[in-house]
């Protein structure tokens, strides 16, 4: 015998089923050629990979730079922060202060953190997370002692949101034992690096990420080799491997004749902006070669995470 509350239930059981029947029948259809088979994620330069779900609409234009290391620190990050958000940054936080500072010229709002906690939990506060030469286990509670689930989901769920990431030099040196993150870097990690020395970074094609920036400009950096080298994204420049000085130490046997430095992709929903360049202090402070154009280039890189301007077109 159906009573009156059961029959309730069942209708309400009814309407649920029917909407999710109704949200099947509207859902995005994604092309199989994007779906990287090995991250299991919808990956590459086609904005059908990004997940288009208003979820940041009403989220003010404001980033977080994360800068934790779990290894070797570089010089130009300074000493490690404290724990909680934006905690206090010495003179030597250069890197950290420097986005910040560049950013907010750009009339972008930034907070920083080295705290994990923070950056699972606030995550989805942001259009765009810039990882800062955060390297090793990098997600990793070292305070707790847990392990990593809690940032690593936040992360990926952020992403499937629609979020924005973008990757600045040692970056490439984290997470090695999590393959979704190297899907992220755009197939790609770190493999070792040759002496700091110039060399002429030349863009490739055009994307907004790179208006305005000199097509060849001289810098200094430790030029990342990759392995493995990245697929299925869009490369934004290049170092010319004949101007590298000194010339004695030959990129990586993997890519000797192009030598990407800042790529591009949407990832599992959301936006990547990705650069290996970043090893020193004074391309920050814009004392170093080159500093302008590689600030110009990692701002509007930001901007086109967050949707304030075309995302890696095509």
């Amino acid at each position: 015998m159906t009573t009156g509350k059961t029959l309730k239930l069942t209708l309400a059981a009814a309407a649920v089923l029917s909407g999710f029947g109704a949200q099947a029948q509207t859902a995005k259809k994604v092309n199989s050629k994007n779906i990287d088979p090995y991250y299991n994620v919808c990956r590459g330069t086609s904005p059908e990979c990004y997940n288009d779900w208003k979820a940041f609409e009403n989220t003010p234009n404001r980033v977080l730079v994360y800068s934790r290391t779990a290894g070797p620190r570089h010089a130009n990050l300074g000493p490690a922060l404290p724990a909680g958000l934006n905690p206090p940054l010495a003179d030597a936080n250069v890197m950290q202060r420097s986005l910040v500072s560049m950013l907010n010229a750009a009339g972008i709002q930034v907070d920083w953190t080295e705290d994990v906690t923070v950056l699972a939990s606030r995550i989805n506060q942001y259009k765009t997370v810039i990882f800062a030469s955060s390297n090793r286990d990098t997600l990793w509670n070292s305070a707790a002692a847990t392990s990593n689930d809690a940032a690593r989901t936040a992360l990926r769920n952020y992403m499937r949101r629609g979020g924005g990431f973008v990757a600045i030099h040692n970056a490439f040196g984290a997470e090695y034992n999590w393959p979704y993150y190297e899907g992220l870097l755009g197939n790609a990690n770190f493999y070792n690096h040759s002496p700091n020395r110039s060399g002429v970074v030349e863009l490739i094609g055009n994307d907004p990420s790179t208006a305005g920036v000199s097509t060849r400009f001289e810098f200094m950096d430790e030029w990342y080799n990759l392995a493995p080298f990245p697929t299925n994204v869009k490369f934004l420049a290049k170092v010319d491997v004949s101007t590298l000085n000194p010339p004695d130490a030959p990129p990586h046997p993997g890519h000797p004749d192009f030598f990407p430095v800042a790529w591009c992709q949407y990832y599992d929903g959301g936006r990547a902006w990705l650069t290996t360049l970043g090893h020193n202090a004074s391309s920050f402070t814009g004392s170093g070669p080159g500093a302008a154009q590689f600030q110009k280039m990692v701002v509007q890189g930001v901007k086109s995470t967050m949707g304030l301007t075309p995302f890696c077109t095509q």
